[in-house]
């Protein structure tokens, strides 16, 4: 069984830091891409925030770079989203998903596993 969970979440004022972790079971942790993905109040995921590759390769949306950093211990098969500077219109609902080595990356719907998603609240 696939698995992916988040953790890491939580309340922080505005210019907190958080960091969120994304442990994942059930896939060959090397054969996937990582991605982080957000839902606030009322919104639509925004697409692929930041992405993480076996290769070390990691993007992250204008929207948050140079904020957040992306990363991923192929050891322990965790990816990790380190979030400063945060803001109030951060606050959402984080999710981590694992898109195969073949599909497009920056294509949510290219997307094989999900995980349940963690809270963040950033309070002004």
């Amino acid at each position: 069984e696939v698995q992916l969970v988040e953790s890491g979440g939580g309340l922080v004022q505005a210019g907190g830091s958080l960091r969120l972790a994304c442990a994942t079971s059930g896939i060959i942790f090397d054969d996937y891409a990582i991605g982080w993905f957000r839902r606030g109040p009322g919104k639509d995921h925004e697409g692929v925030l930041c992405m993480a590759s076996s290769d070390r390769t990691t993007w992250c949306a204008d929207s948050v770079k140079g904020r957040f950093t992306v990363s991923r211990d192929n050891v322990k098969n965790v990816a990790y989203l380190q979030m400063n500077s945060l803001k109030p219109e951060d606050s959402a609902n984080y999710y981590c998903a694992a898109t195969k080595y073949g599909n497009s990356w920056y294509v949510q719907d290219d997307y094989d596993y999900w995980g349940q998603g963690t809270q963040v609240t950033v309070s002004s």
